[in-house]
């Protein structure tokens, strides 16, 4: 069967929550045997590149806006999809996309959204836009075939409001990475941040306000600790929050830009601790990744960081500096460990391209969709 995705910047590496996971989910369905194709958006990728791991890559105009972009490259891209790759099944991801869904159905195309998060809950949207993302998670839910949902409260809640659909509404989280190199050197840090292993703090995410990264330097600041910050990744669109953010660089506090590969898993894997301080989430890829390098995480209690179950000691209350400021204090005194082994057994993205396959080609079959992880 053939699938085109949209709805997503672009892959490979390609900053963002949805596009890694578009990034471990689409190799694996082609290997399964599926036919999948990425529409991409033209800023972020190098429209000479084709193909990645078997999935074929298209780029599609769209005007790097922060208001603009997702929409017009979404409305865009339905078309392109219809008449120009004419897939089995449509699989649009985010809300902001899924606005587009009747659109979709107009066209005579089989829809599947995922719903990546509660996106109208992100400090940077004014209430214009927050509405206009409202809307777009309900026409994900009312009118796509399909709703897969990253979150698990968040599938629950969404079962409720839209309990007529309820049926076509399927919890598959995101997944960690665990092709990580395991016998990778220290070496294999940055040289140009001149870190050492076990001797800073990581947090990892685009440097917008509900990532939470200015409570974490804030909290920084107050703690009594010898270890360094880093910050790895960068802005799409850079305002007046990226850049206050950036002028509170010095010795300490290194912003690393966005890194990838090789050195990302490095800094992960020899990080003291991860922190994510982020007050919106769907289900956090980063802390997952972070976890699956064999790191202690501590991350803001919202929902969606709660569903992945840690211990209590890595948990604090969203947007209290002075508690993670404590945490940060005593990182180790804190109860951190956790069953790794049932850790990737729940996030493995094996296991999670199985299920999406089963709803895919379900879906294109006329056939009910019985995933393994299904709530």
């Amino acid at each position: 069967m053939k699938l085109c995705a949209v709805g997503l910047r672009g892959i490979p590496d390609v900053m963002g929550g949805i596009e890694s996971h578009c990034q471990q989910l689409y190799p694996r369905l082609v290997k399964s045997g599926m036919e999948v194709t990425v529409i991409c958006r033209s800023p972020y990728v190098d429209s000479s590149v084709k193909e990645y791991k078997g999935v074929q890559l298209r780029s599609v105009w769209t005007m790097k806006s922060k208001f603009v972009e997702t929409f017009l490259h979404t409305f865009l891209a339905i078309f392109y999809a219809r008449f120009v790759v004419k897939p089995d099944v449509l699989h649009i991801h985010g809300i902001g996309p899924a606005l587009f869904t009747p659109l979709a159905k107009l066209l005579g195309m089989q829809v599947m959204v995922t719903h990546h998060g509660a996106d109208y809950d992100r400090q940077k949207w004014n209430q214009f836009a927050k509405n206009v993302l409202k809307f777009g998670e309900t026409m994900a839910l009312k009118f796509s075939d399909r709703a897969i949902v990253v979150g698990r409260s968040l599938t629950g809640a969404l079962k409720n409001k839209f309990s007529r659909k309820s049926n076509g509404i399927m919890f598959v989280p995101n997944g960690a990475k665990t092709d990580m190199d395991t016998n990778m050197g220290a070496e294999a840090l940055p040289a140009d941040l001149k870190l050492e292993p076990g001797k800073y703090v990581l947090t990892v995410g685009r440097l917008v306000p509900e990532k939470g990264f200015h409570d974490l330097v804030e909290a920084y600041k107050k703690a009594d600790t010898d270890l360094k910050l880093v910050i790895v990744g960068g802005a799409d669109h850079e305002d007046e929050y990226s850049m206050s953010l950036k002028k509170q660089a010095g010795d300490n506090i290194i912003f690393a830009g966005r890194r990838q590969g090789d050195e990302l898993n490095a800094l992960y894997k020899f990080a003291r601790v991860f922190v994510l301080p982020s007050y919106h989430e769907g289900l956090p890829i980063v802390a997952l990744e972070a976890i699956a390098a064999g790191t202690e995480v501590i991350i803001s209690d919202i929902t969606p960081n709660a569903d992945i179950g840690l211990p209590e000691d890595a948990y604090f209350r969203v947007g209290d500096t002075d508690q993670l400021a404590y945490k940060l204090t005593h990182v180790n005194e804190l109860a951190l460990a956790i069953n790794k082994e049932a850790f990737l057994n729940t996030f493995n993205w094996d296991s999670i391209s199985n299920d999406t396959f089963v709803i895919a080609n379900n879906l294109a079959m006329g056939l009910p969709a019985q995933p393994r992880t299904a709530a």
